[in-house]
């Protein structure tokens, strides 16, 4: 038994010696390989880019599916360029404008990733052998080049009767007979179990012109079309996928569209678990795509332009773990089993050091680690809004604008960035965001009606210009002067549990500085979303994340013709104002330039002066990665992202190893205690033994 447990205690030292890392999480088989390892929090609901319209999810099928267009990686302000497409398509107007027409021309030569889709048996398998099934990779396995008639196939998925995407009723505005097309598939679909071939179905507005070109035809202008085409909405989708997946028994065992994507890009989804686990490997039939070769000063000097020109992807395999809990996210970062990580907000601190100045800066002990940080002011805006149908805080009367702008100067939303967002995020001025044309920084960008500039920097207006406001207003000291009853108003929000107490007591103390009573309605989503659609509300709180990099997409959400309770639009203010309606008409169709500059000016202008919203504040995502994670940087349009990363596997592996050596004086320790007490009752049992032997 000694001998043994000096074997035993052995072992554990030789493994010591040889670096082995006995806290890995991963399969000893993955050791030394190109992987990246990431996490995720809130599991994907739709795979399916027909359906999908959330962040969460696109960071999946982004690197899965390939719309004509992307952005470029590299360049700010973001700019298109092509993807499958040969070049940037430019718009035909016909008959006047009543038309535009965009021709598109994919590349050939394009191949899908291996799927059982592309065998003809496989689309008509037995029920016995799905019901087999515990992957569709366990089918023969094929592929087919990519053509035009692809991308008109999953245009005509926009108006699928069973696939309720997201966007089919702004496309029906804009695409030539969407919506009447939406009526005829709706006919069609008599039997909803069965596969609806969209094929035979005629789309007025998308002709197929060859193999490799397909026309869409719009009514009247919409330049940010183009956007729309480096979105997954008009990523191609094969019906040969529909076919495969529509089969009886394949839903039952979650053989969709919706969980296992079947696309042309350079990953593929190997493994599909939301509640721990999905994989990205790469797809052996992508045909590789050069890393960019253009980019700024900083990206040089950052070392984002040394693999110019290089294949892509770089990447064998990426793991998406869950993380419930942000707190084992960050020390499994810090242990190196991440690859890059967010800053949960309980160990900011440990992160991140903020001078006087506002300069932000990593802390020693992430600088000794050789850790990067990246900062980026999302494209999005969180807002507090006031809904224009209540008869106290809306409508154009002087009386409900002056309290609308003293609420506006009330409430800090500098103090609210620095309590609950150690500082992460820019406190907004209108509806748009930083790097969207038209957005104005500096003393031009501030909104005089709650802001100075003084001393190079924007200062909120004093407590008592708002209080003077409120009387203005009729409410001197928070009391109606015709009835002295209190004023009390109503917050609509959707809470996230008990940690929102703060938050909540936080806006009831910034409404108090005008002694205005505020009561918070605390809901879960559905609720919420029906009262926003009904106009129910009276102040609410929700975001805006933009589609695309255009000044149309924020400024629409206080178009009267977005209204959300009148037409189901996303003004959810349904704020009106005649004269700002008629300048968003004339800026949406037009193209950059100095003119167009003038008339954001005078919208923004408007907006401020009415405040239908408390513009309050433009996110900035922090981000920390390792050392050996190469080409990492945050792009908000670019959510493709993955193609471009590499791992420095050999300098991952070496630092793992030293991070995580073990601790053994401990085991030295308890060894040495039981050895301390095992011992002398060894020695006094033999000499007994012995005695006993003698006496005999």
């Amino acid at each position: 038994m000694r001998r043994a447990r000096c074997l035993a205690f052995g072992a554990l030292l030789a493994l010591a010696a040889c670096g082995v890392v006995w806290n890995d999480p991963y399969p000893a088989d993955e050791a030394g390989k190109n992987i990246l390892y990431t996490a995720f929090i809130d599991r994907p609901k739709h795979l399916d880019p027909v359906q999908s319209y959330a962040e969460d999810e696109g960071r999946f099928i982004q690197q899965i599916y390939e719309p004509p267009l992307q952005y470029h990686y590299l360049k700010l302000p973001y700019e298109l360029v092509p993807l499958t497409a040969t070049q940037l398509p430019k718009p035909i107007e016909l008959e006047g404008g009543r038309f535009t027409r965009y021709e598109i021309r994919i590349r050939p030569g394009i191949r899908y990733q291996p799927h059982p889709a592309f065998v003809e048996a496989n689309r008509h398998l037995a029920p016995r052998v799905i019901a087999r099934l515990k992957t569709p990779y366990a089918l023969p396995l094929g592929t087919r080049e990519l053509t035009a008639e692809d991308y008109i196939y999953q245009i005509k998925r926009l108006a699928h009767p069973r696939l309720h995407s997201p966007i089919f009723g702004l496309m029906a505005q804009y695409i030539l007979g969407l919506d009447g097309f939406a009526g005829t598939l709706q006919r069609a679909d008599a039997r909803p179990d069965a596969w609806l071939d969209l094929r035979p179905f005629p789309l007025e507005g998308v002709e197929l012109v060859d193999r490799y070109r397909f026309r869409v035809t719009l009514k009247g202008r919409y330049p940010q079309f183009v956007y729309w085409l480096a979105m997954p909405f008009f990523a191609p989708v094969p019906w040969e996928a529909e076919q495969f997946y529509q089969q009886p028994g394949m839903a039952a065992r979650n053989f969709t569209l919706d969980w296992w994507p079947v696309g042309t890009g350079p990953f593929m989804l190997a493994e599909n678990n939301p509640n721990a686990r999905m994989v990205l490997v790469r797809n052996p039939h992508f045909r590789g795509e050069p890393y960019p070769s253009e980019g700024s000063r900083a990206d040089r000097a950052a070392g984002l332009l040394a693999d110019a020109g290089r294949t892509m992807p770089f990447l064998d395999r990426v793991v998406f773990s869950r993380e419930k809990e942000s707190i084992p996210y960050w020390n499994k970062f810090l242990q190196g089993y991440y690859d890059s990580s967010a800053i949960p907000s309980d160990t900011f601190d440990r992160a991140v050091r903020i001078a006087v100045g506002g300069e932000v800066g990593l802390t020693p002990e992430m600088r000794d680690r050789d850790i990067r940080l990246s900062t980026s002011v999302d494209i999005s805006i969180i807002y507090l809004g006031f809904n224009w149908l209540d008869a106290t805080v809306g409508g154009a009367s002087n009386r409900a604008r002056k309290l609308r702008q003293a609420i506006s100067i009330a409430v800090d939303w500098e103090e609210y960035i620095s309590i609950f967002l150690n500082g992460r995020g820019r406190v907004a001025h209108d509806p748009l965001a930083p790097g969207i044309f038209g957005q104005r920084s500096g003393r031009a960008g501030i909104n005089p009606v709650t802001h100075v500039w003084k001393n190079g920097r924007a200062e909120r207006r004093p407590i008592a210009q708002a209080r003077r406001l409120l009387a203005e207003a009729g409410y001197p000291d928070g009391r109606d002067r015709e009835t002295g009853q209190p004023l009390v108003l109503v917050l609509d929000t959707v809470g996230r549990g008990p940690g929102d107490k703060p938050r909540f007591d936080w806006f009831r103390r910034q409404f108090a500085k005008l002694a205005i009573q505020l009561e918070i309605r605390d809901t879960d989503w559905n609720r919420f979303q029906e009262k926003i659609r009904k106009g129910s509300q009276q102040l609410y709180i929700l975001g805006w994340n933009a589609d695309y990099p255009d000044p149309e997409n924020f400024l629409f959400l206080l178009n009267g013709q977005q209204s959300r309770a009148g037409k189901q639009g996303e003004n959810s203010s349904n704020y009106v104002n005649a004269e700002y309606d008629a300048l968003f008409d004339r800026m949406k169709n037009m193209p950059n330039s100095s003119e167009r500059q003038e008339i954001i000016d005078r919208m923004v202008d408007i907006v401020r002066r009415d405040a239908p919203w408390l513009w309050g504040f433009h996110p900035v995502t922090y981000e920390l990665s390792q050392s050996w994670l190469l080409n990492d940087k945050p792009n908000n349009m670019a959510r493709n992202n993955l193609k471009y990363l590499r791992v420095n596997v050999e300098r991952r592996t070496g630092l793992r190893r030293e991070w995580n050596q073990p601790v053994l004086w401990p085991l030295v320790a308890i060894f040495a205690l039981l050895a301390a007490a095992v011992l002398p009752a060894m020695a006094i049992y033999r000499r007994r033994e012995r005695m006993a032997a003698r006496s005999a």
